[in-house]
């Protein structure tokens, strides 16, 4: 298969193109700054551009892993609206491209977020769960909705990720430097849960999305075990062979983060389950926190 991948420079992109690469597909990435042969120059702002345009024409397959980071810095206005613009410039510059080609992809990828759900404490939440009611959500809720523009022309598989573990980059690194420093442990009540998913497994889900024809809407991308935050902090000091007792309080990540990116991102949580995927057949590598941990950290 040719396939491209836009947001293919990141923490999961890169994991994910290699992967596709060694399975033999062709993979082009669009990116600001191409560094491999298949690499074209992409800005989303430019929708008119013909470069990046042609490079999908008569391919298999699309992934849009495009956005920013929605932890790189404290949650100001304009910091939300950076979070939610990336990603409706980049998914409407492919969205546009792709009702315009002559020659469609037959199957679109697009990512989103378990934060669709927004915090709903200790429910369990499938793909066929409600929307939430916060910032996180409204953003994933018109992320998919333009996404879906071309379900028409397109098999569309919306990627619902949850925290995704691996040593290389993402969320755990910055996780884990408490625990390294003797000083880890839960943070707030540590009631809240976290869905995480291993790196392995996450790329093993998005091949699978891409070659299964039956795939189409909203998928969890999630271990089918989410912990509490107390019990990720005990098993991520078990895997550090570190203390895990030094509990931060909620007001000292509202103080830092503000109460609104602190609610989402930490003090909240969804309880989410890959229900689809788990249905139709697909076998998790690291189905408990302490199995992804050991094969992380090698302990």
């Amino acid at each position: 298969m040719t396939i491209v991948v836009a947001g293919g420079t990141g923490f999961l992109g890169r994991a994910l193109v290699a992967a596709l690469r060694r399975d033999g597909h062709r993979v082009r990435v669009l990116t600001r700054r191409p560094q491999h042969v298949d690499d074209v120059v992409w800005d989303p702002a430019a929708a008119e551009s013909q470069t990046w345009r042609s490079a999908l024409d008569a391919v298999d397959a699309v992934i849009n892993l495009a956005g920013e980071s929605i932890a790189g810095a404290r949650w100001s206005s304009a910091r939300k609206a950076a979070i939610r613009d990336s990603r409706m410039r980049a998914t409407g510059a492919l969205v546009l491209a792709l009702r315009e080609l002559q020659q469609r992809p037959p199957i679109f990828l697009s990512a989103s977020a378990v934060g669709f759900y927004g915090n709903r404490g200790d429910e369990v939440l499938t793909e066929e769960s409600s929307l939430g009611n916060d910032f996180l959500a409204d953003v994933c809720r018109d992320w998919e909705r333009l996404a879906m523009e071309v379900a028409t022309v397109s098999r569309v598989v919306r990627l619902r990720t949850g925290i995704v573990l691996g040593r290389g980059g993402g969320a755990l690194p910055p996780m884990a430097i408490p625990f390294r420093l003797f000083v880890g442990g839960p943070v707030g009540t540590g009631a809240q849960y976290l869905s995480w998913i291993h790196i392995d497994d996450w790329v093993a889900m998005v091949r699978w999305a891409l070659a299964t024809d039956a795939v189409s809407g909203a998928i969890n991308l999630t271990a089918p075990a989410p912990v509490t935050n107390a019990e990720f902090a005990r098993a991520l000091g078990r895997a550090l062979h570190r203390p895990s007792f030094m509990r931060t309080p909620a007001f000292a990540m509202r103080l830092v983060l503000g109460s609104e990116m602190a609610e989402a991102l930490m003090l909240g949580g969804q309880r989410a389950i890959p229900k689809r995927a788990e249905a139709m057949g697909y076998a998790f590598t690291y189905a408990t926190l302490e199995h992804a941990l050991r094969a992380i950290y090698g302990t």
